[in-house]
């Protein structure tokens, strides 16, 4: 008979010492560990921090996972050199926790947020996001949005439907971290303080996508600015390595400011950020790194991500979208026990997720998740046309 396990005492009186600590150690705008509140509160003990747990109940979820096949910004590029999903996440939690240290915030809750933080990203980017949108439109459904979807998956399907019980402070950093907005400066938003407010917060932002929510944290507020310094000088590199873009494309007032390499474009973000909001009770740039930032951001929307050479795919996997959709949708309805919305998704999830949902959010729950080559592969399997991998080729 297998032994009960117990947390060593000396564990626990260790935990007790490093919680007290933070009181003395974190600034006093920080979110100390023994604030963190969950959904539905636990009674088993352990030598972890409830924001460590977070991160690591994040770290062992089948959404992250699936990281590793998502699209960031480029798709079907055959080059394993080129960043996915996975990798920007991995930035993005770095360089919030090197803000976090110099701010004296908790470095273990900018963890958890910053790896949650793209998890209901669908395939291919943002592009399938707005197809995705469109179809959940089409429905009824409020349009598809990936951070409402982080918490759809991190919340209320992994394990089998019942969450992970993630502390409202990292669910409401996922929700609320808009890395597509331009900010200078972000103030905590201290009104929400329990899951009903922030359950309102998240039905306001379904229902406006053009909500902007502040964290109710500091260290969201942290994640959120780190989430557009990890992508926009890598994104840069990518392109780069793509020949989309030469260097010296950069417009020349950034390239001066912040640099013209992703090393020196984040060191620079980062140090700015760290000195502007030493000791005050928001996050913020200065008003000319602010700016600079801001025409980087307009440089990458114009030359990279509105560029037509990576939008020649879209057309196809706009069609194969539609297709799994409608035919997912149909195998819901006609009951089909067969098909993989039952036997790959449906069939190991309660009543209770069944009776929540209707069947159109159940196609849109399966789909999100898949990663892009299983999309494509279900697609193929339906008498698509699918778009293949390759080297990049301007001329296409």
């Amino acid at each position: 008979m297998q032994k009960k396990f117990t947390d060593d005492p000396k564990l626990l009186a260790m935990r007790e010492a490093i919680e007290r600590s933070e009181t003395k150690r974190l600034s006093p705008l920080a979110t100390l560990s023994s604030q963190a509140h969950r959904r539905t509160q636990e009674s088993l003990p352990g030598h972890r921090q409830a924001f460590a747990v977070d991160a690591d109940r994040i770290l062992h979820s089948r959404a992250y996972t699936r990281y590793i096949d998502k699209t960031q910004v480029f798709s079907l590029i055959d080059n394993d050199h080129i960043t996915h999903r996975v990798l920007h996440v991995q930035l993005v939690s770095k360089i919030a926790r090197t803000v976090g240290r110099f701010l004296a915030l908790n470095e273990d809750l900018i963890e958890a947020i910053a790896l949650g933080h793209d998890i209901g990203h669908p395939p291919f980017g943002h592009d399938g996001e707005a197809i995705l949108a469109e179809l959940c439109v089409a429905q009824g459904l409020p349009p598809f949005q990936h951070n409402i979807q982080s918490v759809q998956f991190l919340d209320r399907l992994e394990k089998k439907g019942r969450g992970w019980n993630l502390t409202l402070q990292t669910l409401d950093g996922i929700l609320c971290h808009d890395g597509e907005i331009h900010n200078r400066a972000l103030r905590p938003d201290r009104t929400t303080t329990n899951f009903a407010d922030f359950d309102r917060r998240l039905a306001a932002k379904a229902a406006d996508a053009a909500i902007d929510l502040a964290p109710m944290t500091m260290e969201g507020c942290v994640v959120r600015l780190a989430d557009t310094i990890g992508y926009i000088g890598r994104d840069i590199e990518d392109a780069i390595v793509l020949k989309l873009i030469a260097r010296n494309d950069i417009p020349s007032r950034c390239r001066e400011i912040l640099g013209d390499t992703n090393g020196t474009i984040v060191y620079r973000l980062v140090a700015d950020l760290i000195s502007n909001s030493a000791e005050q009770d928001a996050v913020s740039f200065s008003a000319d790194i602010a700016a600079t930032l801001k025409e980087l951001k307009e440089f990458n929307y114009q030359r990279i991500y509105r560029n037509p050479l990576i939008k020649k795919d879209y057309e196809s996997i706009r069609i194969c979208y539609r297709v799994l959709f409608e035919t997912y949708l149909a195998d819901i309805l006609g009951h089909q026990r067969r098909s993989p919305i039952y036997t790959e998704f449906l069939d190991d999830k309660p009543a209770a997720y069944t009776d929540r949902h209707v069947p159109a959010e159940i196609a849109r729950d399966f789909i999100a998740g898949m990663t892009d080559n299983y999309f494509l592969a279900a697609a193929a399997r339906l008498g698509c046309e699918t778009p293949k991998a390759s080297g990049f080729n301007q001329t296409a």
